[in-house]
């Protein structure tokens, strides 16, 4: 990937050359990776915003205000249009990690939709206005949120827990780059030990039943390389064969859960 690359040169030009990039890319996108998807919750619906090659937006509806937060709107006018389509009032954008292919729309975003509050926990991110840090706490709506600090993909990446008022209703978690269905992120900025603190002691201590939204779609090419690993394990090969098929015909492969 060519976002893989530019991360690795200097950041001053791997900032210039990424933001060309996806700006052409985004510009020049007509076919999508996959199908829109709606999720309705009882407090909370997340609608599935798929933008360049395969990346994941995520519209996030507090269902008794009509308040809404957007997950990493590289594709502005796909958001623009979901909110639109929706009837909901956008408040806030919930950005993961600095990288372009999620934060780089934030800008054009802002300028389209003036008022946004700007949440993330990493000053490279564009467009920010609220810097979070582990634990910390703000509403959607109705909705709460909860940060999650989980560095090593990069040094600032925030995964984002939302859950209803009330308890064990629609908990979902959207994690950016640091868990994918049957994988984890590069380790561009940080360490295994920080990553295996995200994975076991973060995000593995949220309720079994929390709907994982993740930033890419990643599943089929982490299952094949856990099919390799673990040729003989049944768990996984139903699951590959799942997403195989769910590929096949466009449908995203998530939400998956913690368990």
């Amino acid at each position: 990937m060519l976002a893989r690359f530019v991360n690795s040169m200097p950041n001053g030009l791997s900032q210039r050359i990424t933001k060309l990039y996806f700006q052409v890319l985004v510009r020049n996108q007509r076919n999508s990776h996959s199908e829109q998807v709606f999720h309705e919750g009882r407090a909370m619906d997340v609608k599935v915003l798929p933008a360049l090659q395969d990346n994941y937006m995520y519209l996030i509806v507090d269902k008794a205000t009509k308040e809404a937060a957007i997950v990493d709107p590289v594709a502005p006018e796909t958001v623009l249009e979901a909110v639109n389509e929706q009837g909901v009032k956008l408040t806030t954008v919930l950005t993961t990690h600095h990288h372009w292919d999620h934060a780089g729309g934030n800008e054009d975003l802002v300028k389209k939709h003036p008022g946004l509050n700007v949440y993330g926990g990493d000053d490279r991110i564009g467009a920010l206005t609220k810097k979070v840090t582990h634990n910390t706490k703000f509403n959607i709506g109705s909705l709460n949120v909860e940060c999650l600090f989980t560095p090593c993909h990069t040094s600032g990446h925030i995964c984002y827990y939302v859950t209803a008022p009330e308890d064990n209703v629609d908990p979902a978690v959207f994690t950016g780059d640091t868990l994918f269905l049957g994988g984890c992120g590069r380790f561009f900025e940080g360490t295994a030990d920080q990553m295996h603190k995200a994975l076991i002691e973060v995000l593995g201590s949220l309720p079994d039943k929390t709907k994982v939204f993740c930033g890419h779609e990643y599943s089929v090419q982490n299952l094949r390389f856990a099919l390799k690993v673990e040729p003989n394990n049944s768990d996984t090969k139903s699951k590959y064969d799942w997403c195989t098929k769910q590929r096949a015909e466009k449908k995203p492969t998530i939400p998956s859960t913690i368990q």
